[in-house]
């Protein structure tokens, strides 16, 4: 099982806290279990959330790479440059390169993770119409905001 981003546990709580905070001007201030309770629950509401549009996003991602036809592992021609933050969204170059001997594309899984390990973000690039013997570049961008040191890999690819 994924562990959930320090990030979304972070947002959850504090969100959590806030609603706990507001509900006890609402006559259940003399309770702090329940508002405890309450934050509680709300956090984790929030975190599954969290972690479920990024699994969706990853199986998305898988499906999309098992529908490519006559797709071959290209994963060793695939390399990552240092990601960046572009207002807020990670980004990093992709470079494919095509050892085969006429033009083809490259469809490649991108992993955003945190310094923890823990998996951020999870994007598709395509590298279009490699020449033969040549490289081509395209950037992956995440989906959303990442904040604190990311890092880059790549999950799959696929030459076709």
């Amino acid at each position: 099982m994924a562990r959930y981003p320090m990030r979304w546990t972070a947002c959850a709580v504090l969100a959590a806290v806030v609603g706990a905070g507001l509900t006890g001007c609402s006559g259940d201030s003399n309770n702090p279990t329940s508002s405890a309770s309450k934050a509680a629950s709300a956090a984790s509401s929030l975190a599954s959330r969290g972690a479920e549009a990024l699994a969706s996003a990853t199986a998305s991602a898988g499906r999309k790479l098992d529908e490519v036809k006559g797709g071959i592992d290209a994963k060793d021609a695939v390399r990552l440059g240092t990601p960046t933050t572009d207002n807020g969204r990670a980004t990093v170059k992709v470079t494919a390169e095509n050892s085969a001997s006429s033009t083809k594309s490259f469809l490649v899984q991108v992993n955003f993770r945190d310094s923890g390990g823990n998996l951020l973000d999870t994007v598709l690039v395509t590298v279009s119409d490699v020449a033969a013997g040549k490289s081509g570049e395209a950037t992956a961008r995440s989906n959303r905001s990442l904040s604190g040191q990311v890092k880059a890999e790549v999950a799959r690819a696929l030459r076709y």
